[in-house]
């Protein structure tokens, strides 16, 4: 679970933490604060028994089947909620075994199995059958309803809910539905609907016309060892699927048969709170089938969250222990109690450039209230091109490539190395045709799916997608996913993949329509189709989706244990002179600063500015620009290579005294999690040493405006409030100097425009502001002064009304100008 899971273990859960008073707890961190990391990676251990349940084999299986069962006790606590966690298909229970091991430390009672056909168990694959799989669901939920662990709701019926990857999501869906003990469910990348996802069909004609995604079923149905050539599927399975796979399209007894195996088919009937999380690297179940999941359970009444990450069956980053995160902090509210249930909400998570500490990408998570399914907020934009001839070759062969089963997240922008989006043959000379937008006046984040009018001549699949073409002429599948549809003859209207992807200024936006796709099954005749776009490309955005902060590393829950320490070394008493260096009145001076990270990256280069006493100055640039590698250098967290930071004339070292006349908070906020606000803001302060009067503490109060969620735990916290307490956490003693990495983040509107002010007002008291931000016109409005970096450089600098000059342009359209031309 890392560290945010231990220090769940360690202070207890939301609500039975047993308090420490602030003033003891500094003495301890103080104490201890080397300590911690030991601690807190230090994992108790967790009791488990394995034991073998025997169930009903049910219709066309062995009489009986025994189910390979590990049961998990929960950590410190008697009769807690239960969950059942399920695996993935071709796995077993050992696979989710750490999973349930930290869920069992954050206080449940955990209950793994290997489904039917896999691992240890007995019994055939039924592909989630109500028959079989989902019966034997239902059995596991009777005997934890007979552990004296399990909390129970009335005789019979534990507190429990379900989750689990893909295989193991969609039994989590289907039991959900079936047995109504089930209390809450976080279903991973799993299918709404079998029958779409073998045989989709973007043109809305349903599974009975769609064509077959022959690769992925190739792997479902013989990757499994068995004693038949399918594996271990039951008889009946097998049949179907060498049917289909020889004929190459749906059978009507297979789209009944898989649709009888798919939440589609009882989606009325869930009816209890869901985390549905769906990946954007994913082919086999893009996020279509999430959206229909999500609107579905949310028609019956149910409340629904939806985040969307970057990984998925194609591979990309799998986000481990945020997703764990979420799925902890989801049963902690819809099925424990424990905390306060946070609103419905829409999360995307997105590449965040890199992180200063490593080098490396950086995902950060962009939220909303409300899923808007995926049609968003729709921007037409004109598709140039003529109609055009395209051939499909006899035997479809050779064919296009978008995605490949795990491969296809090659075209992430996450994942790629330099030309690693171009490892595949996209398109075939002759067998697709093109059709693109002007370049883009401004940026486009397209959320949702977007949809085209198309006029085809000719009869069969054919397989359209986007491409993004950079200025230069490079041109990038988005997502490696193609839609494909069936052409009768017509005007037809296809749904292009769900995905979010940003199509930068500049950009222009490529339809591409092929004759074929690797991944799926073509008829071996040959064809000639001629194609023609009828509308626009109608492109869904969500303008409500707020990015965060990128997410804090592990390392960074142990910063405000490191902060206390540092406050309490510089402000000792007699520590607050230096006899080596005079004092100055400007604020800040950066000289020569240089900044190489030991893989070569160089992060800052060469960097030199000044900032006078009153002004706000905002750090500006592109992601890898190197504004947090500044900053950090600039607060002492990191040693630069060569130059120096000067503040009020004495150099920045770590430690140093002059840094007590700093505030700030970078690479987002860190608060122990289990404390309230107010205690975080307390012990931060007491641990300094420095009487309660000098904190301002009514100030720093105002301008979290919290209410009376600033002593709730500040787990329980929104983005936007933990943004505003580490804001205040910045202010207190009101420093001279006041450091923000992205201070608006998680604010909305109104919080903006307050935050404005008061930093406004702040540096007009005498004090200087110095902001890092990516919302230009947020700064535009803010700050007197910006520098402006790009490649670790600094291209620009001076006041912002120089830098946006006389005609009035906007800070964004300078801004670009000024990264395109360089120093």
């Amino acid at each position: 679970m890392g560290i945010a899971g231990a220090l769940r273990a360690r202070w207890g859960r939301t609500g039975r933490a047993a308090r420490r008073t602030t003033a003891a707890a500094a003495a301890a961190l103080a104490a201890g604060a080397a300590a911690w990391g030991v601690a807190a990676d230090g994992e108790p251990p967790v009791r488990s028994t394995e034991q073998r349940i025997t169930v009903p084999g049910g219709p066309e299986d062995d009489p009986h089947v025994t189910l390979d069962t590990t049961f998990y006790e929960p950590a410190g606590r008697d009769r807690a909620p239960a969950i059942l966690l399920a695996h993935g298909f071709g796995g077993s229970k050992h696979d989710v075994a750490r999973e349930a091991r930290g869920l069992a430390r954050a206080g449940y009672a955990v209950l793994t199995w290997s489904a039917r056909g896999f691992g240890r168990s007995t019994g055939h694959i039924a592909l989630n059958s109500p028959d079989h799989e989902v019966q034997d669901a239902r059995r596991l939920v009777d005997w934890l309803a007979r552990r004296p662990e399990v909390r129970l709701d009335r005789p019979g019926d534990p507190r429990v809910g379900m989750t689990g990857q893909s295989y193991g999501g969609a039994i989590a869906l289907m039991t959900a539905a079936h047995d109504p003990r089930i209390d809450a469910i976080a279903p991973r990348i799993t299918w709404h609907s079998l029958p779409d996802a073998l045989f989709p069909e973007a043109a809305g004609a349903g599974p009975s016309r769609g064509v077959f995604k022959k690769l992925w079923a190739g792997m479902f149905f013989t990757g499994s060892a068995g004693r038949t050539a399918c594996g271990r599927f039951l008889p009946s399975l097998c049949d179907m699927y060498e049917e289909v796979a020889e004929k190459g399209r749906p059978t009507a007894k297979a789209v009944e048969t898989l649709r009888r195996s798919s939440p589609a088919s009882v989606a009325d009937r869930i009816r209890v709170p869901a985390l549905i999380v769906q990946g954007q690297s994913d082919s086999l179940f893009p996020l279509g089938h999430a959206d229909a999941n999500a609107r579905a359970i949310a028609r019956n009444g149910a409340p629904v969250s939806v985040v969307w990450y970057q990984g998925g069956h194609d591979g990309g980053d799998d986000e481990t222990e945020r997703l764990e995160e979420m799925i902890v902090d989801f049963f902690d509210a819809r099925l424990d109690g424990s905390a306060a249930p946070r609103p419905d909400r829409f999360t995307v998570t997105r590449p965040g450039g890199l992180d200063s500490s490593t080098a490396e990408m950086v995902v950060e998570e962009a939220t909303t209230r409300a899923y808007p399914g995926l049609s968003g907020d729709p921007v037409e934009l004109p598709l140039a091109g003529p109609g055009q001839s395209i051939r499909r070759p006899a035997g479809g062969s050779p064919a296009a490539i978008s995605a490949l089963p795990g491969l296809g997240a090659l075209g992430s922008l996450d994942t790629l190395g330099p030309g690693a989006a171009d490892a595949l043959p996209s398109e075939m000379p002759g067998q697709s045709a093109f059709f693109e937008t002007r370049p883009l006046e401004r940026p486009v984040q397209l959320t949702g799916a977007a949809t085209v009018r198309l006029q085809v001549d000719g009869d069969g699949p054919l397989f359209a997608k986007l491409y993004d073409v950079a200025p230069g002429g490079t041109a990038t599948l988005a997502r490696r996913l193609s839609a494909p549809f069936q052409a009768a003859g017509g005007e037809v209207t296809v749904t292009l993949p769900a995905m979010d992807h940003r199509f930068d200024r500049g950009h222009r936006i490529r339809l591409a329509v092929s004759t074929t796709d690797m991944g799926f099954a073509t008829p071996a005749k040959p064809a000639t189709y001629k194609v023609r776009t009828t509308s626009p490309l109608t492109v869904p955005t969500v303008p409500s989706l707020t990015t965060a902060s990128a997410p804090v590393p592990h390392w960074v829950w142990a910063l405000p244990l490191g902060a206390i320490a540092l406050a309490l070394v510089i402000a000792l008493p007699g520590r607050h002179r230096q006899t080596d260096e005079e004092d100055s009145d400007l604020p800040l001076e950066i000289t020569g600063l240089t900044k190489t990270y030991k893989n070569g990256h160089l992060a800052v280069a060469d960097l030199s500015f000044q900032v006078e006493k009153g002004q706000v100055l905002g750090l500006l640039g592109p992601n890898g620009a190197g504004k947090t590698t500044t900053l950090r250098m600039l607060m002492g967290l990191i040693h630069p290579d060569s130059g120096e930071i000067r503040i009020f004339g004495h150099r920045v070292r770590p430690g140093a005294p002059v840094l007590s006349r700093l505030g700030s908070f970078v690479e987002g906020p860190g608060f122990l999690p289990h404390l309230t606000g107010r205690d975080n803001l307390n012990l931060y302060w007491r641990a300094t040493g420095r009487p309660l009067e000098d904190a301002h503490m009514d100030e720093a109060l105002q301008i979290a405006d919290l209410g009376s969620a600033l002593d709730r735990p500040v787990r329980t916290y929104s983005q936007g409030m933990r943004q505003r307490l580490a804001i205040a956490q910045a202010m207190l003693g009101l420093p001279d100097l006041l450091v923000l990495d992205e201070p608006t983040n998680g604010l909305d509107p109104p919080q903006i425009r307050e935050m404005r002010e008061v930093l406004v007002r702040y540096a007009a008291a005498g004090r200087t502001v110095i902001i890092s931000s990516h919302l230009l016109a947020e700064v535009e409005q803010v700050c007197t002064h910006a520098v402006v970096m790009s490649g670790g450089r600094r291209v620009a600098a001076g006041p912002v009304a120089d830098i946006v000059g006389p005609s009035g342009r906007r800070l964004e359209d300078a801004f670009l100008e000024i990264i395109r031309e360089g120093p």
